[in-house]
């Protein structure tokens, strides 16, 4: 994410942001005036950020680390937690497309606070719904908050933060690793800590989300402060100047397809690593909590490199590189994982991280495969869509063939396979030229 997720932002949302971050009436409840307020509302702001940011996966790492609890508690088949794991992106896919059209009729500040609300109902309700359907309900409302504040997040960065979104994206970023990270560790020895059941320990996160909800409850109130009213005027004046443009036909391009195939390998792997990678340690003989440990290292993987993939990849001409070393770290930890799981398992949950960090290269690629704010807009809209819907199938297959052959040999193998055309669209990814000129041509 990081800097390029901030370089992709900062264009992209010079046409989103001013359909979607409007004052509203959800927005302008009380009036907020002054240096002071302003100064107090902004620091609001930050920490809302920084709390939302915290609970975007922890409903789905923290279900990864007690995978097997959940199986047996609510006898699931590999099949059916393999549906469980696929779960994420299907919700991201389908719930975050509707983020914008409710942010202009009720306001970002108001659906990121109905979004938090949500995660929290839904890990309340998930682990005493008294069934496999229950559960699958429940996380269901649960990832339907986190999608929608996980679209919004970067609307509120660049409406509050105009001339700091690198630095505030970072700063979003950081905490989501944070949460990402802290979840996969912390569930385990803190389910022991309250008793040892499951239900417990996953319901325990709703705290967290909880405290979430309350500085974006001030948030909704807020009006906007005269200082404010010009840099909207300016956003207006934007949004008529990129509706002007002529609209581009972005499935004409062969490189927002290769982002998109990119963005949907990548993400299958990361789903399919929080979904099962503790479970795969744990077969191998691994402790519950050592094996949340080793999946909280490859998910806190992306905070340093989150910095630094984007600052490097935006310095070359030619991204490839960046994504055949990724690769490659990829495949050495899906070897490690097939021949020595537990032998070797911190240096695999190593390589795995690295190899998980071309999320935040793909954003980058996003925002240097457009000419233009509207291009780089609907390319990172078509690349994320259809990235998670190609993403869906992988971690329910992963169940199957898991289910099916006893082991995890064919799931390994799948993972690896499923690289190589990561890396070969990747490089396609990477050439160096814009969706603008290829649909033109």
């Amino acid at each position: 994410m990081m800097d390029g997720m901030a370089s992709e932002e900062t264009r992209t949302l010079k046409s989103t942001t001013t359909n979607i971050g409007g004052p509203t009436a959800s927005d302008s409840a009380v009036p907020s005036t002054g240096p002071s307020t302003r100064a107090w509302t902004t620091r609001l702001v930050v920490v809302g950020i920084v709390l939302a940011a915290l609970n975007l996966r922890p409903a789905i790492t923290s279900q990864g680390a007690l995978l097997e609890e959940v199986r047996d508690g609510l006898g699931m088949s590999g099949s059916v937690a393999g549906l469980l794991t696929s779960v994420p992106p299907l919700c991201f896919a389908a719930f975050g497309v509707m983020a914008p059209r409710l942010a202009r009729r009720f306001g970002p500040s108001a659906v990121v606070c109905a979004g938090l609300l949500a995660i929290t109902a839904g890990l309340l309700i998930r682990p005493y719904a008294g069934g496999t359907a229950g559960f699958l309900a429940g996380s269901a409302l649960a990832l339907m908050g986190i999608a929608v504040s996980n679209v919004l997040m970067p609307v509120i960065v660049k409406r509050w933060f105009p001339d700091r979104v690198g630095s505030m994206t970072g700063l979003y970023s950081m905490a989501l690793a944070l949460g990402t990270a802290a979840a996969a560790a912390v569930t385990v020895p803190m389910t022991e800590s309250l008793g040892g059941s499951w239900r417990t320990g996953l319901a325990a996160w709703a705290g967290l989300a909880a405290a979430a909800v309350l500085p974006w409850i001030a948030l909704v109130r807020h009006r906007e402060t005269p200082a404010e009213r010009p840099s909207r005027a300016r956003e207006t004046e934007q949004r008529e100047t990129e509706r002007a443009r002529p609209e581009l036909r972005i499935t004409r391009s062969r490189t927002a397809w290769a982002l998109a195939v990119f963005f949907g390998l990548q993400a299958t792997a990361a789903y399919i690593t929080m979904g099962w990678m503790a479970q795969i340690f744990r077969d191998a003989g691994v402790s519950a909590g050592t094996a949340g440990l080793l999946l909280a290292v490859t998910m806190a993987m992306g905070v340093p490199l989150a910095f630094v993939i984007p600052r490097v990849a935006t310095r070359l001409p030619h991204q490839g590189p960046v994504v055949v070393v990724l690769g490659v770290c990829g495949l050495a930890g899906y070897a490690g994982l097939y021949f020595a799981p537990a032998g070797g398992a911190w240096a695999w949950a190593l390589l795995l991280g690295v190899a998980n960090c071309a999320f935040p290269l793909a954003l980058t690629m996003v925002g240097m495969r457009a000419r233009t704010g509207a291009g780089v807009a609907q390319l990172s809209a078509f690349a994320q869509s259809a990235g998670y819907l190609i993403s869906i199938p992988g971690p329910l297959l992963v169940g199957v063939l898991y289910q099916h052959s006893g082991g995890w040999g064919l799931p390994i193998a799948l993972m690896a396979g499923l690289m190589i055309p990561q890396m070969a669209v990747g490089v396609l990814a990477g050439r160096d030229r814009t969706v603008e000129d290829e649909a033109a041509r």
